[in-house]
């Protein structure tokens, strides 16, 4: 009998009804000569240092570096009942050999090999390695079981990168905590170089200066043409003016057919982007729709880098795309040709192939899907037709005109062949996306132009312009960011580059949220204060994305056995030691930095009653002095940070939907005082403070007409 041990729950079950096992038990399935049970994510973790050493409890500089002899690992308490299954079926009797089937990758390896060791057990390893859990995926899977030992590489520097984490987050946060005070630093050699571009990026627009420009333009019958920049407005009106009324010569005519490629297949980090850019989902949020639409057996693996599929696939592809226009996107018969010549590439498929639906999509009922998962469904469905799509194809013109000795120019572009677009403008259209319009550019067509041929200027304008700042990062341009980070320092041949994996990256961008160093406003993440200041302070070492860089090209020797996990770990051991050593005190000024909002929360005001901090906390905004005031609600309504920040200035405010008897209204709150509030709850009196407002009413618009 084999025990076959799944990352979830439902990959489990859905394993187990391709093998037969059937009969439900207590924490696993059985029948059919197999064992089938689940680890439910990380169910072993590193020991907190206290753990080695009680000294090692507290923060404080003389215990750094804190780097254990041997490393010591425990179950977690959240997961310790499923953990003494796993650990009882392993020694079971009937048990010969146990396979690893948690998900392909370096993650998954860890996931497995450290319960397994962790129940000391000694049973042969088998690996089952699948992208899809699609029944003939797994049963083919289970017909090409491997031996663990092909993985103990994987398994190493998989190890190396959580030990390695573990001594640069535990020392680095400590370090740099204990240095300056006030709250948890935390540094990551993730998070604190994804944190360094965000705070690059706020640096750039906060420096920025905007400055005014000028453009001369001339029409005539649908065309406008425009001056270069000019940076007087004097001189604008003057060739403006100069050319009113006028001749313009074409001096240059210049036609190009151009064409845009299809796109290709999505890894994960390109469909966290595209969500975030039309749904505006977060990378967590697409992470966990698709993870979802996996378990239902609707998509293939999710947490991918690669953007093909294997040479294998190409008649999986072509029934899926069939299955995409019968089920799915299209009802109405569409001459559709795919080239999947283009989106197969073994070489570029390591652990897992692109993210495309799988054939379950014309079995299942797919109105029972809750929308945020259709989107994300259909995303892959469209992006599939798209990459297999034919080229769009387009004219371009660019022409130069004189008039008066000032050259002017214009653009303009005629599509003859939509090609792949026709699905995207087609998805796009079906759906209220929230993408930004202003990245879109249009060029119309423009009227036939010749070298040579005059033109009577009919009108002319000036217009005025300002230099744009950089823009702030929003989640699809930061993870874009984040994947490209450092690449530069990596060899061809290592399997993840950037800042993090697909499936980490939205963890990191949460944490740094949670942390209070970064803040959402709409699309765009912000740094705070206390990001911006920690990134002032720490060393470039362990901000800078080389260091990630270093390590992937090092863990990539690893896991293919050309360099020792013990080598890789004695040079992270000295670095840890080379920044504790080097960074050992800061003057009392700079101890103070980090005082306000000691919990880690943003600070949005003084308390009106005691003049303690406003912070920002997990439940709303509250004061820290404790002095019962109330400054997160008024008149019942939860109020925003920003409405929170302008009653803490003496500002109004409006708020909507108040109760009244009458009905929900509006009204602009005015801070007039404060008084105090009490109301019973479960038999006890509830006491604190609040403000009192005046109240003004908007105007109600007047009619016009009837």
């Amino acid at each position: 009998m084999e025990l076959v041990i799944a990352e979830k729950p439902s990959v489990a079950q859905s394993i187990a009804a391709v093998l037969g096992a059937t009969q439900r038990k207590d924490g696993y399935l059985e029948g059919n000569d197999y064992l089938v049970s689940w680890c439910v994510g990380h169910l072993v973790e590193l020991v907190q240092p206290e753990s080695y050493e009680e000294a090692w409890k507290k923060w404080s500089y003389d215990n750094l570096p804190i780097i254990p002899q041997e490393w010591q690992h425990e179950v977690k308490s959240d997961t310790k009942a499923q953990y003494q299954i796993l650990k009882k079926l392993m020694h079971d009797d009937r048990v010969d050999a146990v396979v690893c089937a948690t998900d392909a990758g370096r993650e998954g390896e860890l996931i497995f090999r450290l319960t397994y060791n962790m129940a000391g057990c000694r049973k042969p390893m088998k690996r089952l390695w699948i992208s899809s859990m699609e029944e003939s995926a797994i049963r083919d899977g289970f017909h090409n079981l491997r031996p663990g030992s092909d993985y103990d590489n994987l398994y190493h520097s998989a190890l190396c990168r959580q030990e390695a984490d573990w001594l640069v987050g535990i020392n680095g946060t400590r370090l740099f905590t204990v240095l300056y005070g006030g709250k948890a630093l935390k540094v990551g050699r993730v998070q604190t170089p994804t944190l360094a571009m965000l705070v690059d990026r706020e640096s750039k627009i906060m420096n920025f200066k905007k400055e005014a420009y000028y453009m001369a333009h001339i029409m005539e019958n649908g065309l406008d043409a425009v001056s270069e920049h000019i940076s007087d407005k004097t001189e604008a009106e003057r060739i403006a003016g100069a050319c009113e009324n006028g001749q313009a010569l074409v001096t240059s005519v210049v036609k190009e057919e151009k064409w845009v490629a299809p796109p290709k297949l999505y890894d994960l980090t390109t469909l966290q982007r595209d969500a975030n850019r039309l749904f505006g989902f977060t990378a967590k949020q697409t992470l966990e729709y698709t993870q979802s639409l996996y378990e239902k057996k609707l998509v293939t693996y999710p947490r991918t880098d690669s953007q093909y599929l294997s040479n294998d696939m190409e008649g999986t592809a072509k029934n899926v795309i069939e299955a995409i226009f019968n089920s799915l996107l299209f009802e109405q018969n569409v001459m559709f040709n795919p080239d999947i010549k283009r989106i197969l590439n073994s070489k570029k498929v390591t652990d897992h192939h692109a993210i495309i639906p799988t054939m379950e999509i014309i079995k299942q009922d797919l109105k029972a899907i809750p929308e945020s998962e259709m989107k994300i469904l259909l995303l892959c469905a469209n992006r599939l037709l798209c990459a297999t799509g034919e080229k769009h194809i387009y004219n371009s013109t660019k022409a130069e005109l004189t008039c008066n000795d000032t050259v002017f120019k214009v653009s303009g572009k005629e599509v003859w062949k939509n090609g792949w677009k026709e699905f995207e403008d087609f998805f796009k259209s079906s759906y209220k996306t929230t993408e930004d319009k202003s990245d879109t550019e249009e060029e119309k067509k423009l009227p036939e132009l010749r070298e040579g041929m005059t033109i009577a200027v009919e009108q002319t304008r000036v217009s005025e312009h300002f230099t744009q700042p950089p823009k702030h990062y929003t989640e699809d341009s930061l993870l874009s960011a984040m994947e490209r980070a450092g690449n530069e320092d990596m060899s061809d041949d290592v399997e993840r580059k950037g800042l993090g994996t697909p499936a980490t990256r939205a963890d990191i961008i949460e944490k740094l949220v949670k942390d209070g160093f970064v803040k959402r406003e709409k699309k765009q993440m912000i740094p705070t204060e206390d990001g911006m200041k920690l990134i002032t302070i720490l060393p470039d070492v362990v901000k800078s994305p080389k260091l990630t860089a270093d390590w992937e090209n090092e863990l990539t020797l690893v896991s293919k056995g050309e360099v020792a996990a013990e080598q890789f770990m004695t040079g992270i051991e000295a670095m840890v030691t080379d920044l504790v050593k080097t960074y050992h005190s800061v003057s009392d000024e700079q101890k103070t930095m980090f005082g306000a909002g000691r919990s880690g929360q943003e600070v949005l005001g003084k308390c009106p009653k005691c003049g303690g901090d406003v912070v920002k906390g997990k439940f709303g905004a509250y004061c820290t002095g404790k002095c019962g005031m109330n400054v997160g609600k008024a008149l019942g309504v939860t109020l925003s940070d920003t409405q929170v920040k302008s009653l803490l200035q003496g500002k109004k405010i409006l708020a909507k939907g108040l109760k009244g008897k009458k009905g929900s209204y509006d009204a602009y709150l005015i801070p007039d005082n404060i008084e105090e509030f009490s109301y019973m709850k479960d038999g006890k009196e509830i006491k604190g403070f609040q403000y009192k407002f005046k109240m003004e009413f908007p105007q109600k618009k007047a009619m016009v007409g009837k």
